[in-house]
């Protein structure tokens, strides 16, 4: 391996991506010649073109491991790789700059090309998500979305030593800060010499909006307060939302909800994710209207889908944002034993909202999913949460992403869903006694009895197929009001509230 090539073709590739200019070329070579601890560089001609910088990287970092620069672990490879793509990258005041000047022919080209850097400068690990498995299973709530995360590695035993040596600090307070750009990382911390943001106001503050470095799908953004508090749902973020969607029309923008439980992510920062994607939710057709006084210009609908939602269709921001703000004060405050829907006990609240926005051609969408987080000796992990008859799939909270209709999966299922292929394949009666399989015992013996006889040619299909299904069951036991009679009818009794003066 020749270290002169591998720094060629890296400033040949961040030219052809617009990392650099002709004119950074001997100015981003010294940066990495000195990271790299290089004594002599002479230019090449290079001749190819690549999708990421991977492959280009991998050979860098086997080159410090060989020099002894960095010891070989992933955290230690990822913070070294970060700081080489650093060589290469725009200024924060550059990329601003290009982003206007884009935004000011389309909004939906400032995206492309902001989106596009991202993955060209490695912050976005293209190679890493690209390993996910994504699948999509039909239900009678639409093509429900599936993935089971590969992206994030596993943590090196010598990385979490090193973590525990790291010194504590607050700065940045979380990694949603906007002090994180630039960042070098350390054992606890990623790197983020190559990530950039773009300044926005929405209701009249300064917010920042990001790619999320391991997207869950296309263009997932992160829109992030300028300063560090926690997540609130009110009237501002109803306003907040509307505004992204107004100033970029091609994404959605949503909030998880701000209570824990059903929070979903980070609480300690206020914080949105958005991007282009339409999820079986957004397609998700309203079944009944309804109507509320003093809203005339705004139609008002229960979507069907398994957790309960309220859309909102209209032209004025201000009135959504008004009938929104309302919708929250009753829930915040609504109680209905009959269904286990308890405004507060101890003390503690328990009703808030999801709110997703979009536009439908000049009209805007409000969807609000109504969450409690209260919890019981039978569901001690919540009451409208995943039951423990799902957790061998998905136990962990159901946020904004899933709510929309994703599930992201956690990796071990890659491997167990291949052994439990393996022994429906083999026609095994009972698993419980196999230590990695028993969690899935139970739903082994149920798919034993529908697929008595699975070809090897089948299994995988079938697997994807019934953990598609269990995600929907997933969803609708974190919906506030089922989807039978009772609950419909509990639904509406709400909804009367809404109505009134």
């Amino acid at each position: 391996m020749n270290i002169n090539t591998e720094i060629n073709r890296l400033l040949n590739f961040a030219k052809q991506r617009g990392l650099i200019s002709e004119d950074d070329y001997y100015y981003s070579a010294n940066l990495l010649i000195d990271v790299l601890q290089v004594s002599e560089f002479e230019p090449e001609e290079i001749n190819e073109t690549l999708e990421t910088a991977a492959p280009i990287l991998e050979q860098m970092l086997d080159y410090a491991v060989q020099e002894k620069l960095i010891e070989g672990t992933t955290s230690e490879r990822d913070l070294f790789d970060t700081r080489i793509m650093n060589c290469v990258m725009p200024r924060p005041s550059e990329v601003v700059r290009r982003f206007q000047s884009d935004y000011a022919r389309a909004p939906k080209a400032a995206t492309d090309n902001f989106y596009k850097m991202s993955i060209a400068s490695n912050y976005i690990r293209k190679d890493r998500i690209d390993k996910n498995i994504v699948w999509q299973t039909a239900t009678e709530y639409g093509d429900l979305d599936v993935t089971i995360n590969l992206s994030k590695p596993e943590k090196d035993p010598r990385d979490i030593a090193k973590a525990k040596l790291v010194k504590s600090s607050s700065y940045p307070k979380c990694l949603l800060c906007r002090e994180n750009e630039g960042f070098a990382g350390h054992a606890g911390h990623p790197a983020r010499q190559t990530h950039r943001l773009i300044p926005l106001r929405l209701a009249s503050h300064r917010w920042f909006m990001q790619y999320s470095p391991y997207t869950y799908y296309n263009e997932h953004c992160i829109v992030l307060n300028r300063k560090h508090i926690p997540m609130k749902v009110n009237r501002k973020s109803f306003e907040n939302l509307l505004d992204f969607v107004t100033i970029f029309p091609h994404y959605f923008l949503g909030s998880n909800a701000d209570l824990p439980i059903v929070g979903g992510s980070i609480l300690s920062h206020d914080h949105y994710q958005g991007g282009r994607y339409d999820f079986a939710m957004a397609k998700a057709p309203v079944e009944k209207t309804y109507s509320a006084a003093g809203f005339p210009n705004v139609k008002i609908g229960r979507v069907k889908w398994p957790m309960s939602t309220i859309r909102l269709t209209g032209d004025d921001r201000e009135e959504l944002a008004d009938l929104a703000e309302k919708i929250l004060d009753k829930w915040r405050n609504y109680s209905d034993e009959s269904v286990g829907i308890l405004a507060e006990s101890d003390g503690q609240p328990h009703n808030t909202i999801t709110p997703i926005a979009r536009r439908r051609g000049a009209a805007y969408e409000l969807d609000l999913v109504l969450r409690n987080n209260r919890t019981s000796a039978e569901h001690p992990l919540g009451i409208f949460h995943p039951h423990a008859e799902v957790h061998h799939i998905k136990k962990e909270n159901i946020g904004l992403i899933e709510v929309m209709g994703l599930a992201v999966l956690p990796a071990r299922l890659k491997q167990e869903m291949h052994l439990l292929g393996e022994e429906l394949v083999r026609g095994t009666e009972d698993i419980s006694a196999n230590e990695e399989l028993a969690k899935h015992s139970d739903w082994y013996k149920m798919l034993r009895e529908k697929y008595p006889h699975v070809q090897e040619n089948q299994v995988h299909d079938i697997l994807k197929e019934e953990i598609g299904k269990v995600f929907a069951t997933v969803l609708t036991h974190a919906g506030v009001y089922k989807r039978d009679a009772e609950g419909m009818a509990a639904f509406d009794k709400f909804m009367q509230t809404v109505s009134e003066e």
